[in-house]
């Protein structure tokens, strides 16, 4: 789906933010920390043959920075949940 999100984030989020009333970050400061379990054994199955191999060596090398941290104790209406199960949203 990830082609039909950046699609609408191009199309209805950008041309118009600098003229909202008013804009907020929604990442959480454990997010990333939260997600390195679940994308870095996506990322090493990347192969080398694939058009996609640098950006995952590079987003793994990003990660690298990050201590992983488990999503057994994030809250269930969290949004990071959405994301990796146990959201108390029906989505």
């Amino acid at each position: 789906m990830w082609p039909s999100v950046r699609r609408g984030e191009e199309e209805n989020i950008f041309p118009f933010q600098e003229s909202a009333d008013a804009m907020f970050n929604s990442a959480l400061i454990y997010e990333l920390a939260v997600l390195k379990q679940f994308a870095e054994p996506l990322l090493y199955s990347v192969k080398k043959e694939d058009p996609e191999y640098y950006e995952a060596k590079r987003l793994l090398k990003f990660l690298e920075y990050f201590l992983g941290v488990s999503s057994e104790n994030l809250p269930n209406n969290s949004i990071v949940r959405e994301f990796v199960g146990g959201s108390c949203f029906n989505v």
